[in-house]
């Protein structure tokens, strides 16, 4: 599932999605059906347009990300935290030996900051490789390098380095650190990846405190976006492939809810 999800999505991304959609009507305006082909292309070009001059990405993220509020209390003991795969990027840091962090670093520079609010809680870090093929190095390995370096100590961070998805993410870290009932833990990821990662961490038989980080946007429904293209396309491939990544998990029986909240 994890490589057929990888190939679908270099289809079905927006941004390659309707750069297709041209291409095609390119290619048919240069053959005999003209008229097919110029609609193909305006579908395109609208809708690339509508990416750039709307604030169409934060429209989508928006459900999701204020599905679980940022904690306004947190529990005054904690046994452990997970910090799920996402902020780095492990190919660039195992090449340049040194880890280096992506748009979702929020989640580490928060999981180091509750490390050192919660001085006896457990640390886990849950990911492995990101790529269609393992590689040697994973993305637990960068983030435990990451948060030794902001002062955590080694020996309170437990790696798991199997998981390639969010599904496995959970499975695999509650057989790693088998959490025992009575137990409190708190769950760090991008706000926009929650609703998902709990409906995993549910299923799995692990109940943990959401602590949703990484905002992409400001909780409003109208805002001022910037009249760039990358950047708006950026947000609506990032809520897009959640949305289908919801559904797709439901139907696997990964989450234990279609929107779990």
């Amino acid at each position: 599932m994890f490589i057929l999800g990888k190939i679908f999505w270099i289809v079905a991304a927006p941004g390659n999605l309707l750069l297709l959609l041209i291409l095609v009507g390119l290619v048919r305006l240069a053959g005999s059906r003209r008229r097919r082909g110029f609609a193909w292309v305006v579908v395109g070009a609208a809708g690339l347009a509508a990416t750039a001059l709307l604030p169409v990405g934060s429209w989508l993220l928006l459900p999701l990300e204020n599905r679980f509020p940022l904690p306004t209390a947190l529990p005054a003991k904690v046994d452990g935290v997970v910090l799920l795969g996402g902020g780095v990027d492990e190919s660039i840091s195992a090449a340049r030996a040194h880890a280096t962090v992506n748009h979702a670093a929020d989640r580490l520079v928060s999981t180091a900051e509750l490390a050192r609010r919660y001085p006896e809680a457990r640390i886990v870090v849950d990911g492995g490789s990101g790529g269609f093929l393992p590689g040697s190095s994973s993305e637990s390995e960068t983030m435990k390098a990451f948060l030794i370096d902001e002062g955590v100590a080694a020996d309170r961070i437990v790696e798991e380095p199997r998981s390639r998805n969010t599904h496995e993410n959970a499975v695999f870290a509650f057989e790693e650190v088998k959490p025992q009932p009575g137990e409190t833990w708190i769950l760090v990821t991008s706000a926009w990846h929650m609703p998902r990662a709990i409906g995993c961490f549910r299923r799995a038989g692990w109940s943990a405190t959401p602590y949703p980080v990484d905002f992409k946007t400001s909780g409003r429904l109208l805002e001022r976006t910037e009249v760039v293209l990358g950047p708006q396309l950026f947000l609506v491939t990032l809520a897009m492939k959640e949305w289908v990544g919801l559904v797709a998990y439901r139907v696997l029986g990964y989450t234990d809810a279609l929107f779990p909240g």
